[in-house]
């Protein structure tokens, strides 16, 4: 189905010659690590996708970008790539996020609690890595690779502008976005790929309702929440375009996560000043610790649990 330099020694040609680019250049091993990610995944992270040609997948993604001009890469040239990689979204798992990568990683459980882009195989295979072309060449450039604020059109942004567009078409039910309250500039970047390319792919006759969560960092300052500031555009467009919106502010679940890494931290814990009021003083830190051990247990349980079920 259709879908929609530098002269570096030991290396060829990075786009024009005597140029180098700004950004990192391709993850050593590129080749390898695509291929074993692809197995990976089909073998453990999520078999129910069913076989995959990880070979083949492996040149589709290649031939998107080699021998070409670095910044003339579009996304239409990873359509091959994504039909070889392409399997069903699960209904209500859709997780989308901005400025909080790691923590969307986390809590996704690899696909098991819910399917963010990067819990794909279309996703999962380039998650964290970096590569690039050069022109007129098969070899991939380990040197350096053309920045967003060099070219737009460089072989990773494609490469996402591509995934997030077939992430987003396919997502269905229930879909979560996560959003760092966090974030400087605030947790609704108005540019960026929720906004300019998932946003504008989701099918609104398959989505029954959007969960906003805007979640701080726990050493991090509020400044964004729900009806406020970005927040606010963002639940007002996707109002404006007929989806039924609900936004929570430190989502529980999320901040249960959080928390087990930061068990100490006043926002982790459990009793309320008045509980512990009705306790009456505590004699020692003993009781202090006791409560924040059953608070990461308690908290580990529910993430078990919900692994799980």
């Amino acid at each position: 189905m259709s879908l929609c330099a530098a002269i570096v020694p030991g290396n060829s040609f990075s786009g024009v010659q005597g140029k180098k680019w700004k950004g990192e250049g391709t993850t050593q091993n590129l080749e390898s690590i695509i291929i074993g990610r692809c197995y990976d995944y089909i073998r453990t992270v999520n078999p129910a996708v069913g076989e995959k040609n990880c070979s083949q997948i492996w040149e589709a993604f290649k031939n998107a970008f080699i021998n070409k001009d670095p910044c003339n890469i579009l996304p239409k040239d990873y359509e091959l790539f994504i039909n070889l990689t392409f399997h069903t979204i699960p209904p209500n798992k859709s997780l989308f996020w901005e400025n909080n990568q790691l923590l969307v990683s986390s809590f996704a459980g690899r696909g098991l609690r819910y399917m963010s882009l990067s819990d794909t195989l279309f996703g999962f295979v380039g998650n964290l890595l970096n590569w690039c072309g050069q022109a007129d060449s098969p070899g991939l450039d380990y040197e350096s690779c053309p920045t967003t604020m060099e070219c737009e059109n460089n072989a990773v942004d494609s490469f996402w502008r591509m995934t997030s567009i077939i992430y987003a078409q396919h997502s269905s039910g229930v879909i979560q976005v996560l959003l760092n309250g966090s974030a400087e500039g605030g947790a609704y970047p108005q540019t960026g790929f929720f906004a300019d390319y998932e946003i504008p792919n989701l099918q609104k006759d398959k989505i029954s309702q959007v969960l906003i969560w805007v979640v701080d960092d726990i050493e991090g300052p509020d400044l964004d929440s729900c009806g406020t500031n970005s927040v606010k555009i963002l639940e007002n467009r996707l109002k404006t375009l007929g989806y039924d919106v609900t936004c929570t502010d430190n989502y529980k679940s999320v901040m249960f996560l959080l928390c087990l890494d930061n068990p100490d931290h006043s926002k982790c814990a459990l009793a309320s000043s008045a509980a512990a009021a009705q306790r009456g003083p505590i004699s020692s830190d003993r009781g202090g610790s006791w409560n924040k051990l059953m608070f990461v247990s308690f908290a580990a349980f529910l993430f078990r649990f919900a692994l799980v079920y």
